[in-house]
């Protein structure tokens, strides 16, 4: 049997007694009747993984990802089913809730199955190889992810998520599914087991990526067609790149800034530029922004940026981070800076360790109410029109009869009955509920009640944190503080570019602070781990001390480069040497170049995959490429630019058929165009006059930057790397004198930010 025919299976499913008898059962239990009736735990409450601990009390009896699983398959030759999800998946709840938690759901499962259940961002490399399989059979994927298994791990049949009966939403129902594939095993073993070798053979094969036998690199094609399909993807009303649901798709904006920024006076470049700061206005003003208490949920379920899906993931807040201070860096406009202030609001104040590290997320779902049986989506973050004008009942100012609630419901669109569309709420969570957003400047609200732009503005800021001290009392949502590698590494990267861009230092002290918790706790003789988990007492424990995978090593890597860019620390750079060689060492494929998501030697992993694709988070193969660029001229080292071209050469079919599926590797393909712009300082580290040097270099987007400082410490690692160094010196003792090369041709040297930033204002600084 393959999988292509399971299909049919369905049709005699309804009619198996054991199924005919869990329908009876369920039409008097009810859904998602309950929980384990004995109280005991399962395997997973000895896990670390947020996720998995949420499962602990099910009736099912789960296995996490283990030996100790696969052994009890084979042994009692059982098919596995595998459950693969995250701790703040919407969906992931509903069917634990509807199934997981049901005693008769769980008796056909452990009767019948091994269960597994894995933690998709503990283990992307479980998640990955199976999405892979699930995606091929469905054309989607998505979480909860539900596969079956062989004993020896080969896919069989998959999807997402599953409703317990097949009443429900027209889909086929857990529970027929189950009855129907334990049904189909005990016939015939064979066949399912040759199926699933058959699907392994093909995933392998389709999965494989190998150099193009053309010579020649990507090039001008693939960049002008990226440009032309975010073009043609572009949604002009409202912004964004497709019509509903809408993703922020920060490497989007990545490309279309550093499009614009190399090739400011081409029509389509300014056109990027337009896109990328559109669609950012309206997100700021969207419902997908939190105005109330700071940062921004995963996407928007409208076209408008309007209703979200409320969760907020720490990976979101550092890419838009990035995006907000590209677009203030271009722009100067105030407004790009406020935003980035308030996702870092956010983060320090919500989702930090305080040994360092940044948690994970915050869940959609919450309790309306302390007495509340039923979580609901957005119950943490919405309102109705009679708690804001109750809560807000006070005057603007004194003598005047305007409320702060009328300007606050005029400014955010608050309604009588609620704002949010019926069409956006199928489960009637929302209903009378408001989800704030913009549709007037504050400019523009004040005119409407006769104040001032200040005055409204105070209004505007005072209710906020009025309606935030109230949000405080409410049943808060689930947070998983779980600290992964990757996702630190991304926003501590994007903490020390704030800090440099905005001039604030608590910013890079915040990131040198999470630096120090990843060298402290993810960083174990000479290898990154994959993740850290908060305690109760408020220690960090490392779990099972997992190995970091590919994407770990990349954005660290891309984390340490920031740091060395807005301290001139060379310790941050000789790291990310390090880590690249490791990198290196661990991932690279040397037989068709490239990196694996996971190094050799892992059984249980049947695919080494190359992620091919930048999705809510860029592949490693995109960032790494991005680095090994970065990396080449500051450290003098030629493979790895060889490397990166290599990696381009490997993806060239792709880049140039389909480059909107690698918008940030085509952005890197941009920046290995142009010859490197060397920036060197003259000076000393830390002083007031360097630093204001550094911070007129931050002030400008030139993606191929190179940032070198001469400090007259011959020992250090770039005057080892670079010997040039030795011919630059400041001409007095407390000065920092800078020079602006590319191509082996320099500007005149300047000894002020004034004279700095003129000569980067001017396109042709170089001289001839």
């Amino acid at each position: 049997m393959n999988f292509y025919s399971f299909g049919r299976w369905i049709s005699r499913v309804s009619q198996h007694p054991v199924t005919r008898s869990f329908q009876r059962t369920m039409a008097t239990a009810g859904e998602g009747s309950g929980s384990d009736s004995t109280g005991k735990l399962n395997r997973l409450a000895s896990e670390k993984s947020p996720y998995l601990l949420q499962h602990a009390s099910n009736p099912v009896d789960w296995y996490p990802w283990s030996e100790e699983a696969f052994s009890v398959a084979k042994r009692e030759n059982k098919l596995i089913f595998l459950s693969v999800g995250y701790s703040t998946c919407h969906w992931c709840h509903v069917m634990e809730r509807e199934s997981f938690e049901n005693p008769d759901i769980a008796k056909i499962m452990n009767a019948n199955f091994i269960n597994v259940k894995v933690d998709r961002e503990e283990r992307p490399d479980v998640d990955k190889v199976y999405m892979t399989f699930v995606t091929s059979v469905s054309g989607s994927g998505g979480w909860p992810m539900s596969v079956w298994l062989t004993p020896d791990l080969k896919p069989i049949y998959g999807g997402t998520y599953f409703p317990p009966n097949n009443r429900y939403y027209g889909h086929p129902g857990f529970t027929e599914l189950l009855v129907s594939i334990a049904s189909q095993w005990k016939e015939d073993e064979g066949k399912f087991k040759e199926s699933g070798k058959k699907i392994m053979e093909v995933l392998d094969r389709t999965s494989r990526l190998s150099l193009s036998a053309q010579s020649d690199l990507p090039g001008e094609e693939a960049i002008a067609r990226c440009y032309a399909q975010l073009s043609r993807s572009y949604e002009p009303q409202y912004g964004g790149f497709g019509e509903s649901p809408k993703f922020p798709q920060p490497a989007n904006f990545n490309f279309l800034f550093t499009y614009y920024a190399l090739n400011p006076d081409q029509d389509d470049a300014k056109k990027s530029l337009e896109m990328a700061l559109f669609t950012l206005k309206k997100m700021d003003q969207g419902g997908i922004h939190d105005h109330v208490a700071q940062g921004f949920a995963r996407y928007s379920t409208d076209e408008r940026w309007h209703v979200p899906h409320f969760e907020k993931m720490l990976y979101d807040q550092a890419q838009l981070t990035c995006s907000y201070l590209d677009a203030y860096v271009i722009t100067g406009q105030s407004r790009f800076a406020e935003v980035v202030k308030d996702i870092l609001t956010y983060v320090t104040r919500d989702l930090s360790h305080p040994c360092g590290g940044f948690y994970s997320a915050e869940d959609a779902d919450s309790l309306p109410t302390h007495d509340a049986k039923e979580k609901r989506e957005g119950a943490f973050c919405v309102w109705t029109y009679e708690e804001i004008n109750q809560l807000l009942a006070v005057p603007v100012k004194e003598g005047h009869d305007t409320t702060l609630a009328n300007v606050f419901c005029h400014h955010f669109s608050v309604a009588e009955g609620g704002n949010v569309n019926p069409y956006q709420d199928p489960h009637d969570e929302l209903k009378n509920q408001n989800v704030l957003i913009e549709h007037s400047s504050i400019e523009e609200t004040g005119e409407e009640f006769g104040l001032s732009e200040e005055e409204c503005k105070a209004a505007l800021t005072k209710s906020c944190q009025i309606l935030y001290d109230i949000r405080q009392k409410r049943p808060k949502p689930h947070l998983d503080d779980k600290m992964l590698t990757s996702w630190n590494g991304m926003m501590l990267g994007a903490m020390a570019r704030a800090g440099v861009i905005l001039g604030e230092k608590s910013y890079i002290e915040r990131a040198i602070q999470a630096a120090d918790f990843v060298k402290t706790y993810l960083f174990k003789d000479g290898l990154l781990l994959r993740s850290a988990y908060s305690m109760e007492d408020g220690q960090v424990s490392v779990g099972s001390c997992l190995e970091g995978f590919v994407d770990d090593y990349a954005w660290m890597i891309r984390a340490f480069l920031n740091l060395y860019e807005a301290t001139l620390d060379t310790s941050w750079l000789e790291l990310a040497e390090e880590l690249q060689d490791k990198e290196n060492e661990l991932f690279w494929d040397t037989q068709e170049a490239g990196y694996f998501m996971t190094k050799a030697g892992d059984s249980s992993i049947l695919l080494r995959i190359k992620e091919d694709q930048d999705g809510a988070e860029p592949s490693a193969n995109s960032v790494s490429v991005g680095n090994l660029l970065r990396l080449s001229p500051l450290l003098d080292r030629a493979d790895y630019r060889e490397k990166a071209e290599a990696i381009f050469q490997l993806f060239a079919e792709r880049l140039n058929k389909i480059p909107i599926a690698l918008p940030e590797m085509t952005t890197a393909l941009l920046i290995h165009k142009k010859h490197p712009v060397q920036i060197i300082l003259a000076g000393k580290k830390g002083t007031d006059a360097t630093q204001k040097m550094l911070q007129a270099v931050h002030g400008h987007l030139i993606p191929s930057r190179v940032i070198l400082l001469a400090d007259e410490n011959h020992e250090s690692l770039l005057y080892n790397r670079h010997s040039s160094l030795r011919h630059y010196h400041p001409k007095k003792p407390d000065e920092t004198v800078a020079h602006v090369c590319q191509n082996f041709r320099c500007s005149l040297p300047v000894s002020n930010p004034e004279q700095l930033e003129e000569t980067l204002n001017n396109p042709c600084f170089v001289v001839e």
